[in-house]
């Protein structure tokens, strides 16, 4: 009886499952890009303004995690990676996590708009909708161009902090919106790469399910080869410098250099290191990412401080 107890007590939310919900490791790159975004706007914001506005977005992108492991519940229980996640565990009901998400969702699209603009929060709550609706609910179940088309909700970030300063949109909040977009595709399919039986087994028609690791590879390195002019062009904008173009420059060249490994790479080769190239250069892409706008913070810190160069 003792036993019964302490396992119906183990499998009681905590608050823990709750920050779980909100996906924190996805919603820590939503909110550096924000942030920068934000920072290297051209029009100065209060400190506190974009704490607040920053501190929103946050809740945002958790309630589009909450919101993600509520309808995927299903197939979670299926992925070795997911499984122990709070509803399929059994820590917290679908029931809950949909009222928990859709709570979020309306208090942080609401709280930015008045707190910064109301552009910026509608701009907020068309990102919650296309990764919830179109890329979750459509596109992820659809076809293996899922996280291609449906990158584009973890790269509107940048933009909405840069909303948040100007009202509005440029070419360089595009090009932070590109910068993400194009990185996407080869950060997931390198993952996708080792954990294609997970995929599988989920029914989730990622390219290594739909047409196979060699496709795959090849897709990565041409992602890669088009990412790079790229990446290395937002140099000459406005937000950066030649400490962003130098940044850019190593970095792309190493991301390129993994994409040909990759790309060169046998399935025996692979099975044989147990994929230890794809899984370096999935944390890698990681780095390269946090890279790219870690530069642009620091340009934009350069030129307040009458330091720039460019």
């Amino acid at each position: 009886m003792s036993d019964i107890g302490y396992i119906q007590q183990d499998n009681e939310a905590r608050f823990g499952d709750y920050i779980a919900l909100l996906k924190p490791r996805v919603m820590s790159l939503v909110v550096f890009t924000a942030f920068v975004g934000l920072v290297v706007a051209p029009n100065p914001v209060h400190p506190f303004v974009g704490f607040v506005a920053i501190l929103f977005i946050a809740l945002g992108g958790g309630a589009s995690g909450a919101l993600n492991m509520w309808y995927d519940a299903d197939i979670d229980r299926i992925m070795r990676r997911t499984r122990n996640r709070p509803i399929p565990a059994g820590r917290v009901s679908e029931r809950e996590a949909l009222g928990f998400g859709l709570a979020l969702s309306g208090i942080s699209c609401v709280m930015l708009a008045l707190a910064t603009n109301i552009f910026a929060g509608l701009f907020l709550a068309f990102t919650i909708f296309f990764y919830v609706v179109v890329y979750t609910m459509w596109l992820k179940r659809a076809t293996p161009q899922n996280i291609v088309i449906g990158g584009a909700a973890g790269a509107f970030p940048p933009m909405i902090g840069w909303a948040v300063a100007t009202g509005g949109i440029s070419i360089e909040s595009v090009a932070m919106f590109l910068l993400v977009f194009l990185w996407t595709p080869p950060h997931f399919w390198s993952l996708a790469l080792f954990m294609k039986a997970d995929y599988d087994e989920a029914k989730v028609p990622m390219l290594t399910s739909t047409h196979g690791r060699r496709v795959t590879r090849k897709n990565i390195l041409a992602y890669a080869l088009i990412l790079a002019p790229l990446a290395v062009g937002i140099g000459f904008t406005s937000i950066g410098g030649p400490l962003y173009f130098a940044t850019a420059i190593v970095m792309n060249a190493l991301f390129i250099k993994g994409a040909i490994e990759i790309h060169g790479r046998s399935e025996v080769q692979a099975e044989a290191d147990k994929y230890a190239v794809e899984k370096r250069f999935f944390y890698f892409s990681l780095i390269y990412l946090f890279a790219h706008f870690l530069a642009l913070l620091a340009e934009a810190g350069l030129s307040y401080l009458g330091l720039g160069v460019w």
